[in-house]
């Protein structure tokens, strides 16, 4: 395979190559003096050198899974020669002296924040136990609406914001069986402005908690979700039976427990940190009662500090894509 072909067959590895370079370089910019421990050396630019160990740490973090010697020998050259233009644009940067900017100190500074609470995190998560086989198995036996009994479904819906009365009177058509397109010359004649339309979701994109509900449903039948600011009025146009095998959901049944486990051991781990550290809210941010001090647990640092362990059904192919999370929003 040539470095031509490698690259237009991976761009996903390219964009990502690019994100831990821009990573590593505002890391580098604050350790430029620290001494090197010794390894190998790819390459050197001027007096600087690039070391194998620097390729190889790029190449861990990027998905390498099943590439050839031929190709995994293409993408440590492409990764070297952006370590190269890389280290050019840092020595222009220090030349111009932009590592002593207040912008840039304040992008090294957060970059150093977010690797260290990443790096705590996931230190919490890498001490759980596996979940065991039985565990795993019984997970796959109490959620036969994701694997044994799975459904797809097409599904129509219309979604109108909360309004007093509204979600009964849409009972009301579901209960007399009124096709979803009277529904909606109804809320037209009413000047209720609504969103409208038609999807196909399998069940692992469908709400975990919505899912029992809509799992219930025969082809034809209609369902009304209240939401804190939306209704919406779904009807399972068709379905098809599409089941999972029990050897085929085990790896992704225990890959979704461990990381649902990891996301709770860490949420746990937080609130106790927070329980126990005098945090004092200042200036704009202070309480409107007047107290500008809380020990009382609460939601963590953003996201970005969360370490990557992902909550999504393991009956999906793109464990990124699910909708669990998502409420009913995720079925539209």
């Amino acid at each position: 395979m040539t470095t031509s072909h490698l690259r237009c067959s991976h761009p996903l590895l390219k964009h990502g190559i690019l994100a831990i370079l821009l990573l590593l370089g505002l890391s580098a910019c604050g350790n430029k003096d620290e001494k090197k421990a010794a390894t190998q050396v790819a390459a050197k630019v001027g007096s600087e050198e690039i070391s194998v160990h620097q390729i190889n740490q790029i190449l861990s973090r990027a998905n390498t899974a099943g590439a050839s010697p031929q190709a995994a020998q293409a993408m440590a050259r492409e990764v070297l020669e952006k370590l190269i233009d890389q280290q050019l644009a840092v020595e222009q940067a220090t030349e111009n002296k932009l590592h002593r900017s207040p912008e840039v100190v304040a992008q090294i500074e957060a970059a150093r924040r977010d690797i260290l609470a990443r790096a705590y995190m996931q230190k919490i998560a890498g001490a759980l136990p596996k979940p065991s086989a039985e565990d795993v198995k019984k997970y796959y036996a109490e959620h036969p609406q994701l694997f044994s009994a799975r459904r797809i479904f097409n599904v129509q819906e219309i979604v109108v914001s909360t309004a007093p009365g509204l979600a009964a009177q849409l009972r009301s058509f579901v209960d007399a069986g009124k096709p979803i397109t009277e529904v909606a010359t109804w809320l037209k004649s009413k000047d209720i402005r609504f969103d409208g339309g038609s999807a196909t979701r399998a069940a692992e994109q469908i709400p975990l908690e919505r899912l029992a509900q809509i799992h219930a449903l025969k082809d034809g039948q209609s369902l009304v979700i209240e939401g804190p600011q939306a209704i919406t009025l779904l009807r399972v146009a068709s379905s098809q039976s599409s089941p999972v095998a029990e050897a085929a959901a085990l790896p992704r049944i225990e890959q979704f427990l461990t990381n649902q486990r990891a996301t709770e051991a860490v949420a746990a781990n937080l609130k106790q940190l927070r329980a126990a550290a005098k945090i004092s809210y200042m200036g704009e941010f202070a309480k409107a009662d007047g107290s500008s001090t809380v020990n009382a647990p609460g939601t963590p640092v953003s996201a970005a500090s969360v370490p990557a362990v992902t909550t999504t059904s393991p009956a999906t192919e793109d464990k990124n894509q699910t909708a669990i999370e998502k409420g009913v929003a995720g079925l539209k």
